[in-house]
């Protein structure tokens, strides 16, 4: 049997230590997919839909440096495509093998009119989406040039975690080509000597002269391994951090230099006093997002912020600057000059946590406390990784102190409904670790039906859904008096009541549902011990109970309320 295009895939795939690829099938890539199969050392995870494929995949990009999938030509493409676009907000790399019509199909469309099922009839349509949500799209036409094409695209994915696109003709994934003969190289950013030493320069006198200087950290400080660096800093300088909601346990959060998680306005209190006291804040590999608005607009001229290749400091823009360069000058800076005495703001004595009525009904706030206490107090969290979705839940649990690196995930940038339940089977088989999800229902409605792809997998996920029949997150922003005595939520922030019991069963898992504190706490004893099985739990909750976090988003008047509501 001669070596192929495919097989070259699979070889480049598994340099980058990819073990699993995640797939709905389709025809046009069915040579790729058998060749697959017949390949030891790599293997096939089947999914329901594409969605699912995408989220999953990217969970398992998120923490293996690398994933890969594929999907149907047209229909699979386009339905894949929200999942790619996400990666490429959040910096997750991962590659899509896209079939595309076979050589001697695209003649016949051409030349015929012949419409070939799954396509729009415009023959570059995938191709040309696909650019749009990835940093890199390329189309293999041919054995002899499709290699080159390969590397290229799988050197831009790690160089810059993000996400590629190779698309194949239908033909050549089982066309004779050379295996590759030298491994993957990685390109750097852009770099210029006098631009890092000006921006280390400028930076310096700014923190320098602040007496309260936070380091406020994002997802690139994950993505492109800065962790020591990043550490170092604190260390060093004896600094205070924080992270972005997007960014939170890319370092250790029990140390205590780390006063919480920025999320704005929903943040813990003394993290927003600290951010209020600062006179330097310095985002390093940061996202900033609209929920960043208040700091945006009160601390941008004291800002320090630093990403990819660029610098800014205050007004002043310096490029061609890696993070990785930055970071090592200012480490440089204060070993070498050291820093002014600092003045941050005394830190409140934590009280002792209040009892909990095991017959008190669930609340997010009642949830998230035997939560905190079963992950942090009890440890669960070690072995596990928690994962939150675009709902209330993110901004609640985003609160939590004390989890350890790498042990928490939130599409916390991109928000697309339904990630935290979809990634979860990535993660497991990236990391070996149990995922633990809290899912909105609207969120988790979207993608239920992985919940059969974490059973044929023996995943040992556990699922919570907060189902309160509603989009509260949406509600709040939309009209927070709707949470009021007699208040009328929209007609579109309603759900659906589901049986969640029934649902489990249907789809292979455990299922549980827990409507007071005592259920909870004692169910979660229960799910202490992996079944291997995934369990979904639903947890009832009232549907106009609405956490402080995100009353205090949605407070008319608020830069984020405006901006999500009225576009102001």
């Amino acid at each position: 049997m001669s070596y192929t295009i495919s097989n070259y895939i699979l070889d480049r795939l598994k340099e980058l230590h990819i073990r699993h690829v995640f797939s709905v099938p389709g025809d046009y890539a069915s040579i790729f997919l058998e060749t697959l199969v017949d390949d030891k050392d790599i293997e096939l995870i089947p999914n329901i839909n594409e969605l699912g494929v995408g989220y999953a995949t990217d969970g398992y990009g998120r923490f293996n440096g690398a994933a890969a999938c594929s999907v149907q030509y047209g229909v699979g493409t386009f339905s894949i495509l929200n999942c790619f676009a996400g990666g490429l907000v959040e910096r997750v790399p991962m590659v899509l093998i896209g079939p595309t019509l076979s050589t001697t199909s695209m003649e016949l469309e051409r030349t015929k009119g012949i419409l070939f099922h799954h396509s729009t009839g415009d023959l570059s349509s995938n191709y040309e989406a696909m650019k749009y949500a990835t940093i890199m799209a390329v189309q293999v036409e041919d054995n002899e040039t499709g290699p080159a094409r390969i590397d290229e695209a799988l050197t831009a994915m790690i160089s810059f975690k993000r996400p590629v696109y190779i698309e194949v003709r239908q033909n050549v994934f089982g066309e004779p080509c050379t295996p590759p003969t030298r491994p993957l190289s990685v390109d750097s950013f852009d770099s210029n000597p006098g631009n890092i030493q000006a921006a280390v320069d400028a930076a310096w006198e700014k923190i320098s002269a602040a007496s309260a200087p936070v380091l406020w950290y994002g997802i690139d400080i994950q993505r492109f391994s800065l962790q020591s660096s990043a550490q170092a800093l604190v260390d060093a300088g004896h600094l205070l951090f924080t992270t972005t909601s997007l960014g939170k346990t890319v370092l250790d959060e029990t140390q205590p230099n780390f006063i919480g998680t920025y999320a704005g306005p929903a943040s813990p209190d003394y993290t927003r006093i600290v951010m209020a006291a600062t006179d330097c804040p310095i985002a390093l590999g940061a996202i900033i997002t609209d929920d960043y608005l208040d700091i945006m607009r009160d601390k941008y001229d004291l800002m320090i912020e630093a990403s990819g290749d660029e610098v800014r400091v205050g007004r002043e823009h310096f490029w061609h600057v890696p993070l990785a360069a930055f970071m090592e000058g200012i480490l440089g800076k204060i070993k070498a000059e050291g820093l002014s005495p600092l003045a941050y703001p005394t830190r409140p004595a934590v009280p002792a946590p209040a009892p909990l009525s095991p017959s008190a009904s669930l609340t997010y706030e009642l949830f998230y406390a035997v939560m905190d206490r079963w992950l942090v107090a009890e440890a669960h969290i070690k072995e596990s990784i928690l994962i939150l979705g675009e709902s209330s839940s993110l901004y609640v649990f985003g609160n939590l102190m004390g989890l350890p690196a790498n042990s928490f995930v939130a599409q916390a940038a991109w928000g697309s409904l339904g990630h935290e339940t979809g990634c979860a089977l990535g993660i497991e088989l990236a990391t070996g670790k149990r995922p633990l999800v809290v899912a909105g229902d609207g969120g988790f409605m979207m993608v239920c039906q992985e919940i059969s792809s974490l059973a044929r997998q023996h995943s040992n996920a556990v699922v919570f859904v907060m189902s309160n029949a509603s989009y509260t997150i949406e509600q709040a922003f939309v009209d927070i008096k709707a949470f009021s005595p007699g208040g009328q939520f929209a007609p579109f922030d309603l759900l659906p009541k589901w049986d969640y019991l029934s649902l489990a069963k249907a789809f292979g898992a455990d299922g549980y549902s827990v409507g007071t504190v005592g259920e909870l706490a004692a169910l979660l004893n229960e799910l202490s011990a992996p079944s291997g099985k995934p369990s979904l739990v639903e947890v009832r909750i009232p549907q106009k109970d609405l956490p402080p976090q995100i009353r205090r988003l949605a407070t008319p008047g608020s830069p984020l309320q405006a901006r999500r509501h009225r576009g102001m």
